[in-house]
């Protein structure tokens, strides 16, 4: 039984072959630091100033939140799932943690907690529609997108958050750094180390991993498919609350607009970074590189005076792009299964 769970990973190109392609298909992530590499010598070679400490800066605050968002992304995608309210669950968690602050002046850290505790509650009511009520992801996620923004928006009621409203020390650590790395950033970055962890040293996060390669051969491992779901949705909105809290911090004014279309960017990351759409093969450092890489796009495309049509038919080529990069994968893996099957006959 335990062999219907190892077989090679859609994400790897094992039992391949040793050509120039399945070396590529190995190296993911060294495909997208040579990518980041080469748009950031082009960019500064039409403009040195691209690589000057406060265009720097100003990419990797545009990066931390989707950084942070794409972490949480990951877990679900292992497991074939996806979640469309990420963007409205940081919304709410943006304004109501903003709202607590400037009305009732509570401590930083309560807010923080409010943040995290806000985005769980609403991952876990996404697990719970897709696990016991058997909704399928996208259905159930994209229900729950909208009716959280309506919460959002109710909530505002046509008013907004001032910058003016909120502690000053709450606003200098969303815009403050150190040796010139954000604060904003760093937490990204160590919630991106740790959700690595997660799944790659611990038997809960391997069993999201073979939920998604096998759903059916999991189970009948032993893997408690429920509980393990439940874990993924409610650390993905645990950490869209969290990125709601950051995002209040770094912009200060917080209105029911806050992280409109951001699932789009979000998931637009996790693909781009090698997390398979079909679940079972990816990492979170993939994720996080893909979320760097579409930062940095973003930040380089006006500067070597590229229209802004083009920036999403770029982002659109790439999700293509490794969508069927995949694809092969998972047909060469395929065969090569085929194969030595065919000689152990």
């Amino acid at each position: 039984m335990t062999a219907l769970l190892k077989r090679p990973s859609r994400g790897t190109a094992a039992g391949t072959g040793s050509t120039a392609l399945d070396l590529a298909l190995r190296f993911r992530a060294l495909g997208l630091l040579i990518a980041l590499a080469v748009l950031v010598a082009a960019t500064a070679a039409v403009n040195p100033r691209f690589l000057g400490l406060q265009s720097v800066q100003d990419m990797l605050f545009a990066a931390a939140i989707t950084v942070l968002l794409a972490s949480g992304m990951t877990v679900v995608v292992l497991t074939r799932g996806i979640d469309l309210s990420v963007g409205s669950v940081l919304g709410l968690s943006a304004y109501l943690t903003a709202s607590l602050l400037s009305e009732t002046g509570a401590p930083v850290v309560l807010a923080l907690l409010a943040g995290l505790a806000i985005g769980a509650a609403c991952g876990a009511a996404n697990g719970a529609i897709i696990h016991f009520g058997k909704v399928p992801p996208l259905v159930a996620t994209l229900g729950t997108l909208y009716i959280v923004r309506g919460l959002v928006y109710f909530a505002a009621g046509g008013s907004r958050v001032n910058a003016s409203d909120l502690p000053r020390g709450f606003l200098d650590f969303g815009n403050g750094s150190v040796l010139g790395v954000p604060y904003l950033f760093l937490i990204s970055l160590a919630v991106l180390v740790a959700v690595a962890v997660f799944l790659a040293g611990t038997r809960a996060g391997r069993d999201l991993y073979a939920l998604g390669s096998n759903p059916e051969g999991a189970r009948l491992v032993g893997v408690r498919a429920g509980r393990r779901l439940m874990t993924a949705y409610v650390l993905c909105g645990a950490l869209a609350g969290l990125g709601g809290v950051l995002h209040a911090a770094r912009f200060g004014t917080v209105d029911a607009s806050a992280g409109h279309g951001l699932e789009l960017t979000v998931v637009a990351a996790v693909v781009v970074g090698g997390v398979a759409i079909f679940g079972g093969s990816g990492t979170v450092l993939g994720a996080g590189l893909g979320a760097l890489l579409l930062a940095v796009i973003n930040n380089a495309l006006p500067v070597l005076r590229i229209d802004q049509f083009w920036q999403q038919a770029i982002v659109g080529a790439l999700i293509l792009a490794a969508i069927a990069l995949d694809r092969l994968v998972g047909l060469r893996a395929a065969r090569a299964l085929r194969r030595k099957g065919s000689h152990v006959d």
